[in-house]
């Protein structure tokens, strides 16, 4: 009998880590072993300040005693439950949770695992909708410049970020973009929402007028996009997008697995900008990224046009070993019940301005060239180094880092989304330590 393989725990080379510097990192690692509240605990002992929520995903504060509890009495009772022909209580129970966070009509909710394949779910459903409906010519999907739906080939081909896109072939056909909505020339340092932009939407008329209305199925966006640099929707714009696609049976898709539960203030953007789509697609704050959960939730009338047939039939045929997973959905369970009885959508609108005025605060610190804003999200973006794109960025994360402060980097520019538990003494410290950086980096 073969032994098990054992190795060394300080040996960091089979583990392959996700984008990420790998030998950078491996030669410095920077390991986190702990997590509490408002801060992680470093392989140093020392404390570092989340101003990340992880990955945009611990809504509610790490290592919650009602979730983590949650979590263990769960796995005690029942650890797994087929997905397939079978059900168990919690699952219903989440789904009739979220549905009724949302407004009438959007009723219906599909589980997944995580953000990439939830988006990858909600264009399979957009597709398999319009041919239940006779209107299978409607194939072409439609997502946005620099937008960022995930890893699956579904989301990166309808994701607009270079990186993610340049070294995997042709992708999904039939797809095309909208522009992105970032126009600095206009909208540097907007407090909110941008004034200028709202007629960026109407390039979906020049895309039906030049695919024609009855081969696109579906235009997906983030209301707010957060991977790519937080880029903000202008005043008006989502309105508009929503108008084109009704009058041209299109259907829309809100990717809300960042602003979803709570980040913008309100329980999710649809809530916030007052506009419906037919589908959005939730994960990260799902379960406050304790155990990963994604879902689709959709409109009553797309769930309705499936429900056809002999009733003893699949209605649709995909899904995921793991959808609905009973620890997943004990721990969702246990997290909305902290958003709720903590109040912490309330607490981050009521911090929102604090927000704002702690990263505008920044501009005209060195390397500044644009700061953004919106419910609990911040972007400063920063003049990159002729030749050397994202380092001053990446150079200003570690420097953070080893003064206790965790930020993220996407190209030249930082972005900040903190646990909606944050207190102001702790964005007094996030921003304190970003204008200390500012002056020193390069």
């Amino acid at each position: 009998m073969s032994e098990i393989a054992t190795s060394s725990p300080n040996n960091l080379d089979a583990f392959w880590m996700p984008y990420t510097a790998n030998r950078q990192f491996k030669a410095n690692p920077r390991m986190l072993v702990g997590a509490k509240g408002m801060h992680y605990t470093n392989s140093e002992g020392q404390q570092i300040l989340d101003g990340t929520a992880g990955l945009w995903c611990c809504n509610a504060g790490h290592a919650q005693l009602r979730i983590t509890e949650a979590v263990s009495r769960q796995i005690a009772e029942m650890d797994y439950a087929p997905a397939f022909q079978m059900g168990h209580p919690k699952v219903f129970e989440l789904a009739a949770r979220v549905t009724a966070m949302l407004p009438n009509g959007l009723d219906h909710m599909f589980f997944t695992n995580s953000g990439s394949e939830s988006v990858d779910t909600a264009l399979k459903i957009a597709l398999a909708y319009h041919r239940a409906r006779g209107d299978g010519a409607r194939t072409r999907l439609i997502g946005r410049e620099r937008g960022y739906h995930g890893t699956g080939f579904g989301g990166i081909s309808v994701g607009g970020i270079v990186a993610n896109r340049r070294t995997f072939g042709t992708m999904l056909s039939g797809v095309d973009h909208l522009p992105h909505t970032h126009l600095p020339e206009k909208n540097a340092y907007s407090r909110g929402l941008p004034e200028h932009g709202a007629e960026l939407a109407d390039e979906l008329e020049r895309m039906v007028a030049l695919h024609d209305a009855s081969t696109i199925a579906a235009v997906i966006v983030e209301p707010v996009a957060g991977s790519t640099g937080v880029l903000l929707p202008p005043k008006g714009y989502l309105e508009r997008l929503r108008k084109i696609c009704d009058a041209h049976g299109i259907l829309l898709i809100f990717d809300e697995v960042i602003t979803g539960f709570g980040r913008l203030g309100a329980s999710f953007a649809t809530e916030y900008f007052g506009v419906q789509p037919d589908m959005l697609t939730v994960a990260k704050g799902l379960t406050s990224g304790t155990i990963p959960m994604g879902g689709v939730v959709c409109s009553k009338e797309i769930y309705d046009t499936f429900m056809t047939g002999p009733d003893n039939m699949i209605e649709l045929f995909h899904g995921y070993t793991y959808s609905g997973h009973p620890v997943a959905a004990a721990a969702a369970l246990a997290t909305l019940d902290c958003y709720k009885e903590d109040g912490l959508f309330e607490r981050a609108n009521d911090l929102a301005p604090y927000w704002e005025e702690a990263v505008h605060s920044l501009k005209g610190e060195p390397h500044v060239i644009d700061l953004r804003n919106l419910g609990l999200i911040g972007a400063i973006e920063l003049e990159g180094i002729p030749g050397k794109p994202t380092a001053r960025a990446f150079d200003a994360f570690l420097k953070c880092y080893e003064k206790g402060v965790l930020i993220r980097t996407t190209g030249d520019i930082i972005a900040l989304s903190p646990p909606l538990i944050v207190e102001k003494s702790h964005i007094d410290q996030i921003f304190d330590t970003l204008r200390m950086v500012l002056s020193e980096i390069d």
